[in-house]
């Protein structure tokens, strides 16, 4: 028997896995709503942003149904129907985000010239453009956090931080976004990215370096409410993700479609 390529599994995946396991032995039979988050983490000994990461790939791949408000239920087993999804999990992106863009926007506070930050409050109206006009603001966001990246004259971090931003396009990510982006939550981000320029305007790399850091983790919290009762998100390390969100007019379009 030929050697086998040995690939290293990610954490959520392995989660979602066994998970997978006792749904398709019927420890979890169609239609029932599985535990919540906190007890499936305590139940395996991981986070509870791991088991959303989780669940989410499972309802990428047509396990699972998520129901805000109510719960993760499952869905009748359909092969045809299945896809297994990989891809970085969107929390953990978001915190390496955050530990990554935290420093630059310090460096940014440190360097930028006025022209460079009038170029930052053109991304940030790009953004209020597009969530005016009922679409998710990525253009402008992207657009915000590359330019900050820009100003460490460094190819190699401009590189990366466009990268992590990218993810938010994979199907785990779009799919986590499909449940907490709104109007509202992309409108508190508008306001986060502000709070940046204010401080690199200011010349205050502490203040630059918190206010990145406090967008970012506010932006991993908004992704980890609980499902079960929409209310509180799950305890986070004090520094964690940042990205937008998804107007309800766009939900709408989609429904219409």
């Amino acid at each position: 028997m030929p050697i086998q390529t040995i690939e290293p599994r990610r954490l959520y995946r392995q989660i979602a896995d066994q998970l997978r396991g006792l749904i398709e032995r019927g420890e979890y039979a169609v239609g029932t709503r599985l535990p919540p988050e906190r007890d499936l983490a305590l139940q395996l000994g991981v986070s509870r942003p791991s088991v959303r990461e989780a669940l989410i790939a499972l309802e990428v791949e047509g396990l699972v149904e998520v129901r805000m408000g109510s719960g993760i239920y499952v869905r009748p087993h359909d092969p045809k129907q299945q896809r297994r999804v990989s891809g970085e999990g969107p929390l953990e992106t978001i915190r390496a985000r955050q530990l990554i863009e935290s420093e630059l926007a310090a460096h940014a506070a440190r360097h930028m010239k006025k022209a460079q930050i009038a170029g930052l409050r053109n991304a940030l109206a790009l953004m209020q453009q597009e969530v005016d006009a009922g679409r998710m603001p990525t253009r402008g966001d992207r657009l915000f956090h590359e330019r900050i990246a820009e100003a460490c004259e460094n190819s190699v971090l401009q590189r990366v931080v466009g990268e992590l931003f990218d993810e938010r396009h994979n199907p785990l990510f779009e799919q986590l976004g499909s449940h907490f982006e709104t109007a509202a939550s992309w409108t508190k981000a508008i306001d986060e990215h502000r709070a940046v320029i204010d401080a690199i305007a200011a010349h205050s790399p502490d203040a630059a370096r918190e206010a990145m850091a406090t967008h970012l983790s506010r932006s991993h919290d908004r992704f980890t409410v609980s499902i079960g009762s929409g209310g509180a998100p799950a305890k986070t390390p004090p520094t964690a993700n940042g990205t937008p969100a998804n107007p309800p007019r766009r939900r709408a379009q989609r429904k219409a479609a």
